[in-house]
């Protein structure tokens, strides 16, 4: 039996070639023209005023004259000649130092309750969330403002005086109204508890464990990244909170400066002194503080977070 070689002819190089290439360039176009709005978008909204901002830090700018070039002098004069920035940069601090862990506390007792709730939980949950929908409005501002004024709500029940008149409650007043707003920390935590594992739970009560000490050694424990994750969004936001004080001190940030903070003060520096080159230069140092204060959280993170996927590593 005789076997026939059948001639093979080889193919050109790169034969097939350019047709693939020019289908992965049409999908690369396609790609473009679809992230062409948020391309255009973050440059115009967003970038570009970035940039125009850094330049007016440098600048001496009062919105109605061209800008004019002076340097660092807008930095050396916030650090060393104005106390006021200080003091917003103080009152700023007190309220994250306060309203966070408050607010982070009670979403997470509010967010355990109603894991063990049987009936209601989607009734509940929602009459919770419903006061971060309203946000951080001037008209529910305002509101707070009246309730703890003279002669509102608390002065009449508790006989303590409005508490914005005063320096030392009008702080509180301003982080209580953060406090109620937890709804959004919440639902993230609830979300989170609902991911333990229940078998935790059951090995733990048959080796006689209480529920303080099942918090305390499997709750915190396996919620660690979504405190965390809570921890690092609602102190960023905290640093920029701006409508609350604004409404509670009547844009003055009083009593005596207490809730002056630092947007209020950038605010008052910016759009009612007209130095624009002078807060732009406190936007800044406030960017960046904002992002060592995030680096050094992400950095401490390691010594108490934990990830399931990382035991035994």
């Amino acid at each position: 039996m005789t076997t026939t070689d059948i001639p093979v002819t080889p193919a050109r190089e790169g034969r097939g070639t350019p047709p693939k290439k020019r289908g992965g360039r049409r999908r690369e176009g396609a790609a473009w023209v679809f992230l062409s709005p948020w391309v255009l978008g973050a440059s115009v909204l967003t970038l570009l005023p970035m940039a125009v901002s850094l330049y007016l830090s440098f600048t001496d700018y009062d919105m109605f004259d061209p800008p004019h070039w002076v340097g660092l002098r807008n930095y050396t004069q916030m650090f060393t000649e104005d106390p006021r920035y200080w003091r917003s940069v103080g009152s700023t601090l007190t309220y994250v130092v306060i309203a966070v862990p408050l607010q982070l506390a009670v979403a997470l007792a509010v967010a355990v309750a109603l894991k063990s709730m049987r009936r209601g939980k989607a009734f509940y949950r929602s009459a919770f969330y419903a006061p971060s929908l309203l946000g951080a409005s001037m008209s529910i501002a305002l509101v707070w403002r009246a309730i703890f004024n003279d002669g509102g709500t608390v002065d009449n029940l508790l006989g303590t005086g409005g508490w914005v008149n005063r320096p030392g409650w009008a702080m509180l007043a301003v982080a209580l109204l953060t406090v109620w707003q937890f709804g959004a920390p919440m639902v993230i935590f609830l979300a989170g508890l609902q991911q333990i594992p229940g078998e935790l739970y059951e090995a733990a009560a048959v080796d006689g464990a209480s529920r303080r000490r099942q918090f305390l050694s499997i709750t915190l424990p396996m919620l660690s990244p979504v405190v965390f994750f809570n921890l690092v969004l609602q102190t960023i936001q905290a640093f920029q909170v701006f409508t609350p004080a604004f409404a509670v001190s009547g844009g003055k940030g009083g009593p005596a400066d207490s809730t002056l903070f630092y947007t209020l003060y950038l605010y008052d520096r910016g759009f009612v002194a007209s130095h624009m080159g002078y807060a732009s230069a406190m936007a800044w140092v406030l960017l960046l503080a904002i992002g060592a204060v995030t680096a050094v959280m992400f950095r401490t993170s390691r010594s108490w977070v934990f990830y399931a996927d990382e035991e035994g590593r």
